[in-house]
């Protein structure tokens, strides 16, 4: 992991630019990260496994689990490799995300919706401003994510919020006037967890615990690249800096390249969208136009 100091900020505020894993034009340079040194066990039941290389964790009537990361970033790029729960995994979600501590929370999520044994696992996404969510989006990949490790991504900086998949852009969310936009440090986390009231068929499909435990599987922790500021401050304004690579003109929007992957997976695999939920929204936000 490489580590460097950027400046002092506000009272004694360090702002650190954590680099372990450069996608700078999608050239990588990669450092073996285990688990323990950027992240630690947050709850419930977490196995460390191949000397922290992975991590699994699992679900049954007791308890599900969660890690988080150490520190707290202001902005950045992030990524793990994730293989989800198999078999009848009804009601189970397995969780990426950032999320900001406190109240009135930021958070950028990636959400796994279980499913019964042979019906399609659905990734769901969400944004929340200021503790307001709703701004979900769904998805039916192209693969089947309980068979293989696949790579998941979220940037994060002051211009847009790219979600990824394998490096394909599936959403993207603008910072722009009039929109909320998350702006408070981050913590990257991952969680297993019954999510039976509402993740599979709106709630009515329940979790069978004949088929528990679910096990979840994470690898490859060095995917943090990204400026982390202590708990100290709030003002993630230092972690706006153009001498940040993902802060940089490229990364402000799509390239054309990526404009094209992203128009086919939205009109492929996407099937739901909150910006068109009449139900939801009379009037949709001020992001969806």
């Amino acid at each position: 992991m490489i580590m460097r100091i950027f400046g002092v900020f506000a009272v004694a505020l360090w702002i650190i630019v954590v680099d372990a894993r450069v996608l700078g034009g999608r050239g990588i340079e990669k450092y073996v990260v285990t688990f323990g040194q950027d992240y630690v066990v947050k709850w419930g039941h977490v196995s460390k496994l191949h000397s922290g290389q992975e991590v699994d964790l699992s679900m049954d009537q007791s308890s599900g689990g969660g890690f988080q990361s150490k520190n707290i970033y202001g902005s950045g790029l992030f990524q793990m490799r994730i293989k989800v729960p198999g078999g009848n995994s009804a009601g189970v979600v397995t969780a990426f995300y950032l999320t900001s501590l406190g109240g009135n929370h930021d958070e950028i999520d990636f959400e796994f919706l279980g499913n019964n044994d042979g019906r399609p696992i659905t990734l769901q996404t969400n944004v929340f401003a200021n503790g307001e969510g709703n701004r979900e989006e769904r998805f039916l990949l192209w693969f089947n994510p309980i068979k293989h490790y696949h790579t998941y991504g979220i940037l994060w900086n002051p211009y847009q919020i790219v979600f990824y998949v394998d490096n394909i852009p599936i959403r993207v969310y603008k910072n722009e006037k009039g929109v909320s936009y998350p702006s408070k440090p981050m913590q990257v986390e991952a969680s297993l967890w019954n999510g039976d009231t509402w993740a599979t068929d709106g709630g009515r499909t329940k979790v069978n615990w004949s088929y528990s435990p679910f096990v979840a599987h994470f690898q490859d922790f060095s995917g943090l690249s990204g400026c982390y500021i202590d708990g100290r401050s709030s003002n993630v304004a230092a972690c706006e800096s153009s001498n940040f690579w993902w802060n940089e003109g490229k990364y402000q929007r799509l390239s054309g390249s990526e404009q094209k992957m992203y128009e086919h997976v939205r009109q492929k695999y996407m099937n739901y969208d909150y910006c068109t939920d009449r139900n939801k929204f009379q009037t949709p936000p001020r992001e969806c136009y």
